[in-house]
């Protein structure tokens, strides 16, 4: 009987000992799990690809330069140094020279429950003398007056089925649709903004390159990211020197760099909030203003077309004439940090005495209206001209020898925009806003 006792001890010890020791395998097993989980997801996207080239230019010494192939390249560095990294899993949209449809990028980053989403882009205009590095976050453009490189990225929508499918019902100029943008990424603006600034820190500090600012603007490549996201332009493939740089191994090396370190950056810092989330109050999401800000850059009895030097480099102006004088506008925003980077890119260009100043959407004008310039010249147009051809009631008027040609009558500023925006998609270039008083 005593032996029978002792052998159903040992028996009980026995399981006792297997069951902690599948126990320990299964606890260790959960903690491998919950770490793989911690790691902070990135999903990297190099901007354009396969027939789709992006912007692009070629110069004699450096050959054909494609914005597809230099995104690309600083992605996969950007990329590589984050994967040393093992608090880092790391996402890319493309890893080769193929277009991943809008769509797809997005859903594979919504898919990856990713902490956030880094767009690589490269700038290019007309213009030879425009230069510098901007960062672009989701959100709505109030007045519609900044669209070029929305236009400029938003065009490869139509080169994918699944796009068209998606955002066929999406339309920009819809107040329902700037409502729900507004909803949808307000959570997410002020992360944002954060990277955003460490990026363009860095390009400033680390590479000594010129910051065109964070700014706000409704790109379809981060519309749809349920997750803090950016639009990085690393410099202009349109400025020679520029092209030089961006082309580069060193330059490929310095941009990567930047921001990977923003990047980290931004993570140490979002830890740092996380961990003394329970310390202190909360910090309120930064909220719309009630104006729209714009930034004087100057008065001048001089009209400067897009790509004049006098603009030193600056695009989305917007020309307000008052009184005789031309009033150059640049940006336009509802937040009070995206207007400070406004004003201080414009400082930075050179537009030392810029200021911002704030306007009252949809204000009606009690005593004059708004109309649109069309043209200023010492020639009297042809009546066979594009313009005289495609538009009714165009007035002419002579003054101090120069024939003014204006079109319309507006209430509001918001109207003479959108009615400058149309004409301008039909061809006609620098408008300029009047404003008639009584």
């Amino acid at each position: 009987m005593s032996k029978l006792i002792q052998f159903l001890n040992l028996k009980m010890i026995t399981k006792r000992f297997y069951f902690k020791k599948h126990f320990l395998f299964i606890f260790l097993l959960l903690s491998l799990v919950m770490n793989a989980q911690k790691k902070f997801t990135i999903v990297l996207d190099a901007g354009h690809g396969g027939s789709d080239h992006g912007t692009n230019r070629t110069y004699s010494s450096l050959g054909y330069l494609a914005e597809k192939d230099i995104t690309l390249a600083v992605t996969l560095l950007v990329g590589k140094m984050l994967e040393k990294d093992k608090d880092f899993k790391v996402i890319y949209t493309r890893k080769t020279d193929v277009y991943p449809s809008l769509t797809d990028r997005t859903n594979l980053a919504n898919r990856s429950k990713a902490d956030l989403f880094v767009s690589i882009h490269v700038n290019g205009v007309k213009s030879s003398t425009a230069y510098g590095t901007e960062t672009f976050v989701q959100g709505p453009d109030q007045n519609k007056t900044n669209l070029e490189v929305a236009k400029a990225e938003n065009d490869v929508i139509y080169l994918d089925e699944k796009d068209k499918e998606n955002f066929a019902s999406y339309d920009p100029n819809s107040p329902e649709s700037l409502i729900a943008l507004k909803i949808q990424q307000s959570k997410y603006l002020e992360s944002s903004l954060l990277l955003g600034s460490f990026v363009e820190e860095n390009f400033v500090k680390k590479d000594k390159r010129l910051s065109r600012g964070v700014k706000q603007q409704n790109l379809h490549v981060l519309r749809l990211n349920a997750m803090p996201s950016v639009l990085i332009e690393i410099g202009f493939v349109s400025n020679p020197d520029e092209a030089i740089y961006i082309s580069s191994s060193k330059g490929q090396n310095d941009i990567a760099n930047s921001i990977y370190n923003a990047i980290t950056s931004y993570k140490k810092a979002r830890d740092r909030n996380y961990s003394e989330k329970d310390k202190e109050p909360e910090k309120p999401a930064e909220k719309p203003l009630s104006n729209d800000f714009r930034i004087l850059l100057m008065s001048s009895p001089n009209k400067y077309n897009d790509g004049d030097t006098a603009l030193k480099g600056l695009n989305y102006i917007l020309t307000i004439k008052e009184n005789g004088q031309y009033k150059y506008y640049y940006g336009t925003t509802n937040m009070a940090s995206i207007r400070d980077n406004n004003l201080k890119t414009a400082k930075d260009a050179g537009f030392r005495n810029a200021v911002a100043i704030g306007f009252t959407p949809n204000q009606k004008l009690s005593n004059g209206y708004y109309t649109l310039e069309l043209v200023a010249s010492k020639d009297k147009l042809s009546s066979n001209s594009y313009i005289l051809q495609n538009l009714k009631n165009v007035k002419r008027d002579k003054n101090g020898g120069i024939f003014y040609y204006t079109y319309g009558t507006f209430k509001d500023l918001e109207s003479a925009v959108k009615a400058m925006k149309s004409l301008e998609d039909k061809g006609i270039k620098n408008i300029v806003i009047q404003k008639m008083l009584k």
